[in-house]
């Protein structure tokens, strides 16, 4: 019985985890079309590969900031690939604005405020890798230019569950979208 307690451990921390909301406006067959609001993020960007700047991140919500604040973590992870770079964000919990967000310590550290907007996001399971990510991005993209859908930027790829999680694992690409009510 005492063993039970590590494999419920998980789910008790995800169930006190806050999500990043979102609206559904519109479920494909494949795919979902969403309204983000805005919300505060903590950034890092790579220029190399080899770090994903989990650490500088970890360690600002852990109080490596000018009032010493702990943060809660939240889900998801919001991770993209670009040009310039991979970077890694952290959603911040809602109680946070732009006045009362604390600055970073580390410089490499941003912190900003999302702009809203709609997305289309398509759901897989298991741990994320390149494979999939490309996988699931070109079905995605594929679902919108059938759909008529005009993409408006770079794909997004959001993780929910901490590496620990070895089962109903969620992993999504969102991809911004041109979309009218």
């Amino acid at each position: 019985m005492k063993h039970c307690i590590f494999l419920f451990f998980p789910l008790l921390l995800m169930a006190q985890t806050e999500e990043q909301s979102y609206q559904i406006i519109q479920t494909k067959a494949d795919f979902e079309i969403r309204y983000y609001p805005p919300v505060m993020m903590a950034s890092y960007l790579s220029e190399s590969n080899n770090s994903s700047g989990f650490r500088y991140l970890f360690r600002y919500i852990s109080g490596a900031n000018e009032s010493q604040t702990k943060i809660s973590m939240t889900t998801p992870v919001h991770m993209e690939k670009t040009l310039k770079g991979n970077s890694m964000a952290f959603v911040l919990p809602r109680k946070f604005q732009p006045e009362t967000t604390p600055s970073p310590q580390e410089s490499k550290v941003q912190i900003y405020q999302s702009e809203e907007g709609y997305f289309a996001a398509i759901r897989y399971s298991g741990y994320t890798n390149v494979t999939k990510e490309k996988e699931f991005t070109e079905q995605l993209e594929k679902s919108l230019k059938s759909e008529g859908i005009k993409i408006t930027g770079t794909p997004v790829i959001l993780v929910y569950n901490s590496p620990y999680n070895f089962i109903n694992r969620r992993n999504e690409i969102c991809i911004p979208i041109e979309w009218k009510d």
